[in-house]
């Protein structure tokens, strides 16, 4: 089984786990299914993070070679984008409008 735990610098608290479907909560052939329909995108939710620099950001994922679902869209909210990590998770990353 393999995961990946990410907290927020400084708040402990709060983490959010990334797994790869697979044995010992899944079996193999399972796992596959499960793998092949988060892969299509057709499975799982997706987190969403925030940036100062929705453009740079863009940029240095693409130049590290990151899969793009969605290049950076103006919305009512701010500009966001879609990326997509090996496993099949969808990701959004936003540049917030400022509130007034």
């Amino acid at each position: 089984m393999r995961w990946l735990t990410v907290n927020v610098p400084g708040d402990p608290g709060r983490e959010i786990l990334l797994e790869k479907p697979g044995p010992p909560a899944l079996d193999p052939k399972t796992a596959e299914q499960v793998r092949e329909l988060l892969t299509k995108g057709a499975a799982g939710g997706f987190l969403f993070f925030t940036t100062d620099d929705a453009h740079q950001t863009y940029a240095d994922l693409v130049a590290k070679g990151v899969e793009v679902t969605d290049e950076p869209t103006d919305r009512p909210y701010g500009i966001d984008f879609g990326i997509r990590d090996p496993f099949g998770n969808r990701l959004r990353i936003g540049q917030m409008h400022q509130r007034p």
